[in-house]
């Protein structure tokens, strides 16, 4: 299989690269950035702005996929402080991937939605059936990507498929989201250092480990079309308050530092998110299950910190 995965050389799409390539699948990595440490793993590593039609027209024709995993975007908080360069990347990204995969008959693309295209004022726990009423530029453009698909499809014939995701932890997340210091929590402690988590404990973020949403990927783009009863599926994984997550990090970090000090911005923006995102429709439709929940995610999270350090 060829597998095209763009922000390919980010935290979703590197880790998505790797199992495929693991899996046999011939990689190309496309990203903005092509200048950061090489994949571990053989890919091909491409260059391409997908804002920009020509780019996204070279790419797609070089690589000739099979299937497009489209992870690439510009995350919550950095949308919020450049609305149009959001709106480029995530929104005209979009339409220029799927506008490729018509021109170059790309059977299938996948592609990364999240919890932020809800919006506040929904139940605790939300699935696929849920209005999306976003408040952020980042929800905004998730929609509008899912709604493209949907369109593409009908209009099309383009196989196109969705998760829809709570916030994806992991070693090397970084910032870019308002929902980063769910891994910054683990991560700065695992190597050392205090952290001051900008919500208040209270504050429940949906998450899912790094390696349950690469098998999701995987899984969703693999399950026959005849399986799936809808193209968007709510990707389930669990929901602490970011005081257990703090306590299951002290639990495997000894000494731990982790307070809080709580920043108005990123709390508003995670509190218009839902508690709980279903993956019922998943489980039904393909079989998802999560393997890792809060303690099985920190210990192995804050494991290959240590790994990393030593």
């Amino acid at each position: 299989m060829r597998a095209l995965v763009t922000g390919g050389t980010g935290f979703v799409g590197r880790a998505l690269g790797a199992e495929l390539a693991a899996q046999g699948a011939t990689v190309t990595l496309a990203d903005v950035r092509t200048d950061g440490r090489p994949p571990e793993f053989e890919a091909t590593v491409a260059r391409a702005d997908l804002s920009s039609w020509a780019e996204t027209m070279r790419l797609v024709k070089q690589a000739r996929p099979e299937v497009v995993f489209h992870t690439a975007a510009l995350l919550s908080a950095a949308a919020e402080n450049v609305p149009l360069a959001a709106y480029q990347a995530n929104t005209a990204g979009a339409f220029n991937v799927l506008e490729a995969a018509v021109l170059f008959d790309v059977p299938k693309v996948v592609f990364l939605s999240s919890i932020a295209s809800y919006g506040p004022g929904v139940a605790e726990v939300v699935d696929e059936d849920v209005a999306q009423r976003p408040v952020t530029m980042y929800g905004i453009t998730k929609v509008t990507g899912e709604l493209l698909g949907e369109y593409y499809a009908r209009r099309f014939g383009v196989d196109f498929r969705t998760g829809r995701y709570p916030s994806i932890i992991g070693p090397g997340r970084g910032g870019g989201g308002a929902s980063a210091y769910s891994s910054a929590m683990i991560e700065e402690p695992a190597w050392g250092r205090p952290y001051a988590v900008p919500v208040p404990p209270g504050t429940v973020m949906p998450l899912l480990y790094i390696d349950d949403a690469v098998r999701s990927l995987v899984d969703l783009a693999a399950a026959p079309a005849s399986q799936l009863s809808r193209r968007t599926y709510g990707i389930g994984g669990f929901s602490p308050t970011a005081d257990e997550i703090a306590a299951a990090v002290r639990t495997q970090v000894p000494g731990a530092r982790v307070g809080f000090d709580p920043d108005p911005e990123t709390t508003a923006i995670v509190e218009s998110w839902p508690q709980v995102l279903s993956g019922a429709a998943a489980g039904a439709d393909w079989g998802w299950k999560p393997r890792y929940l809060l303690d099985d995610t920190v210990r192995d999270f804050v494991s290959r910190v240590r790994t990393t350090r030593a």
